[in-house]
């Protein structure tokens, strides 16, 4: 198997591409598996509609057939296609949404959320009523910016900081990014309200990089008996 994780961002903006590809570049390292970072190019400029969020799904499953890789990680905060990838492929396939909430939740009893707009809400809450967490969520901001204005390195930063400081404000220990498209701003918000900032693809890549680098030893096992079968 090819020792790599594909991040795939199923939008076809290429600003949030390469703010996903900035955010992972302190997961690369020697000895690890590789990260590689690619887009949808057939995908919308954003994933704001439900209509969005199902018509991704199978150009995703498609992409994955043809890209072999030791983990996937959809990159969208509204995990879309997840589902639909696990039943044509083997390896696992992470969605931000779903490793950020868990990510929070290991370091804090309640969180908030920064949503890309209005759209996202009942996508991002269905989820977390999947998970049975719903009632952990304290603050649920949507900043309703354009993808490329969300993306810029400046543009929506005053704008992120001021719906972090207010998700602090109502007592939430924890706040989530949530669309990739912030990348560029976890350290700026997490310094400004006070509390952890998690960056979902960060949160997503971290439990991939964990599930490749776990099953090494079980494949090198299943290699070393496989040798000694055919040399008997």
């Amino acid at each position: 198997m090819v020792d790599r994780i594909l991040v795939i961002n199923p939008n076809s903006s290429r600003s949030c591409t390469q703010g996903i590809d900035v955010a992972l570049a302190g997961f690369r390292a020697p000895g690890l598996p590789r990260i590689e970072v690619t887009q949808l190019e057939s995908g919308p400029p954003a994933i704001v509609t439900w209509r969005d969020w199902f018509g991704v799904a199978e150009p995703l499953c498609q992409l994955v057939e043809r890209e072999e890789a030791a983990a996937y990680v959809i990159a969208c905060v509204s995990d879309p296609g997840v589902d639909a990838i696990r039943t044509i492929t083997r390896p696992p396939v992470f969605g931000p949404l779903r490793s950020a909430v868990a990510a929070a939740l290991a370091r804090a009893d309640r969180f908030g959320i920064i949503a890309f707009g209005d759209l996202s809400l009942p996508r991002q809450r269905r989820s977390l009523q999947a998970m049975g967490v719903e009632s952990r969520l304290l603050g649920h901001i949507p900043l309703n910016l354009p993808m490329e204005v969300l993306t810029d390195p400046a543009a929506p930063r005053a704008a992120l900081v001021a719906a972090g400081r207010r998700i602090a404000e109502m007592g939430a220990e924890a706040v989530i990014l949530g669309c990739a498209g912030m990348a560029f701003h976890r350290a700026a918000v997490e310094q400004a309200c006070g509390i952890p900032v998690i960056e979902p693809c960060q949160a997503a890549v971290a439990l991939a990089l964990q599930a490749v680098v776990a099953a090494r030893p079980a494949q090198s096992e299943a290699r070393a008996r496989a040798q000694a079968q055919a040399a008997e």
